[in-house]
């Protein structure tokens, strides 16, 4: 009895644990029908096994390709640094040109000036304006210097004071002001060319000479001309060296150009929180632009204009650059501008705002120096064959 039971308890488990495949088998007219595993599952499952075995397989991950949204393209800087230069050079030639058109101050006194009237000249006050704005321009350098993005700042910076003085190139030769002060010392002037009278009586022989003595004197005219702009760019136009004593660059001020815009370049690229940073400079710029009215060197309205210039020129380009939207917008007047596709040019691939990100420009050992070289070892298999 107890063998009996326990083998009816067996079939009943078998029955309980087989209900499918009793139901395959009644359709099948008693036959067994073997169970099938698809095909996909032995493929996974054997592509398992095979990974299992080959431990030598490495997944390489390849980085997606990412256009640089802040290139650095130093030919378009170089551009723009002989396009200041270029501009710089025009100046200095426009300053010899006017020079020779400014009055004497003894026929033509200088013009009523508010700011003249209430403060006096003080004798040392140009030296600090100029001072001040070799400290900026050195500060400025320095900045620049450990900027990561150096070459996109650079070529905005020489743009923006390419611009500035080709503008004053244009305000110096149509209006030529008299010197703002008695006490102002010009260099003579050169001697003008006589114009030759061809209806003049005299032989052929003395009309030949009288020809040769004109071009001999616009030849001295053009040698002494370009002696005196050599001698302006080789001090930087500063009265400090010595190299400025020509009259008629007054409309508009270049020294309130440069501590303007340094000052502007300073502040646009360094971080936010170094208000101290921003507070010295500023006081040597609006220093110096003071210093500039005390001395008594520029008109009122010369600094007055070149700062308006500066600082809207600078915030326009700025504006403009830090913007994608404005680069295509239709509602953008600002593209109306003569310089817009100088602008488009030197913008074009600038896709975001610059950082204010900083880093040692120079790498020990360089790259030239290192071993190019990489040594490369074979995957080893861990399976055993």
């Amino acid at each position: 009895m107890a063998s009996q039971e326990l083998v009816d308890t067996r079939d009943a488990a078998r029955d309980s644990l087989n209900p499918e495949m009793e139901a395959g088998n009644k359709g099948t007219g008693g036959k067994t029908c073997p169970v099938h595993v698809p095909v996909a599952e032995d493929t996974k499952r054997g592509f398992r096994k095979g990974m299992g075995r080959h431990n030598d397989y490495v997944k390489i991950s390849v980085p997606e390709s990412r256009v640089n949204p802040l290139p650095m393209e130093w030919w378009k800087t170089a551009i723009s640094f002989f396009y200041a230069l270029f501009n710089l050079v025009l100046t200095t030639v426009i300053i010899t040109v006017v020079h020779e058109r400014v009055p004497p101050k003894e026929v033509s006194p200088p013009l009523p000036d508010k700011f003249f009237d209430y403060i006096d000249r003080v004798k040392w006050a140009f030296t600090v304006t100029e001072i001040n704005g070799m400290v900026l321009v050195t500060i400025w350098l320095i900045q620049l210097f450990f900027f990561r993005y150096k070459s996109i700042a650079s070529r905005r910076f020489f743009f923006l004071i390419g611009t500035l003085y080709l503008y004053r190139c244009v305000t110096m030769y149509i209006t030529t002001l008299p010197v703002p002060g008695m006490h102002m010392t010009c260099a003579p002037k050169v001697s003008s060319m006589q114009s030759y009278d061809s209806k003049s009586s005299g032989s052929l022989l003395h009309k030949l000479i009288d020809l040769f003595s004109v071009f001999s004197q616009l030849h001295g005219d053009s040698q002494a001309k370009l002696q005196r702009i050599l001698q302006l760019v080789s001090g930087g136009g500063l009265s400090i060296t010595g190299s400025h004593l020509l009259c008629g660059d007054f409309l508009y001020s270049g020294h309130t150009v440069m501590l303007t815009l340094t000052y502007l370049f300073i502040k646009e690229y360094s971080p936010r929180s170094f208000w101290w940073y921003h507070l010295i400079c500023w006081l040597l710029s609006a220093v110096g632009v003071v210093c500039i009215l005390v001395a008594h060197e520029h008109y009122s309205v010369d600094v007055v204009v070149a700062y308006f210039i500066t600082s809207r020129l600078f915030w326009w380009y700025h504006t403009m650059a830090n913007l994608q939207t404005l680069k295509c917008s239709p509602n953008n007047y600002l593209t109306n501008t003569w310089w817009n596709p100088l602008f488009n040019f030197l913008e074009r691939n600038v896709q975001t705002a610059v950082p204010c990100s900083y880093s040692w420009p120079i790498t020990w050992p360089p790259n030239c120096l290192k071993n190019p070289c990489k040594k490369y070892s074979m995957v080893q298999s861990t399976r055993e064959e």
